[in-house]
């Protein structure tokens, strides 16, 4: 497994800063991530020996995190909020509008790899629901109309 020089920086100046290498691990899944796409077998098994843990052990944490994953998704990764505070101010008619503006479902990606969609449970936005993250950018208050809006800047900010 080859990392850019960037992670590998990245990677040297984090790991001294925790108090065991374990503590890295969640920074460090997401770099991997960013860079790679996703959390390959082979990005797993590199971390584990890296951080002297287990395979098993690194995958239950990923398991535990929603934004950490093992599948590749779009390029942009549409997360939807659908707890209680959004729920009642329209989350699930944000996530449906997006199931039906992209043509895909829960977990999916579209045809052309350009967006994942994907129902979250909390993205701490509750005050301006209801919201969404797409990668790192959160979006909050929405409506269908602010949601084409920001399906459209991401299309193109792609297109550039």
């Amino acid at each position: 497994m080859r990392f850019s020089d960037q992670f590998e920086a990245r990677f040297a100046e984090m790991v001294p800063h925790y108090p065991t290498k374990r503590s890295a691990l969640v920074p460090t899944l997401l770099y991997a991530q960013d860079e790679i796409g996703f959390l390959s077998d082979e990005v797993i098994a590199e971390l584990a020996q890296r951080l002297e843990l287990t395979e098993l052990e690194v995958r239950n944490v990923i398991s535990y995190y929603s934004m950490l994953t093992t599948r590749p998704r779009g390029k942009y990764n549409v997360q939807v909020c659908t707890n209680i505070s959004c729920l009642v101010r329209g989350g699930e008619e944000i996530l449906l509008h997006c199931q039906k503006k992209l043509g895909i479902r829960n977990k999916g990606t579209t045809p052309d790899g350009m967006f994942s969609l994907e129902e979250v449970e909390c993205i701490g936005a509750c005050s301006w629901a209801p919201a969404a993250q797409v990668n790192y950018d959160y979006h909050e208050n929405l409506t269908a109309e602010k949601m084409d809006k920001v399906l459209q800047e991401y299309r193109q900010k792609s297109a550039q």
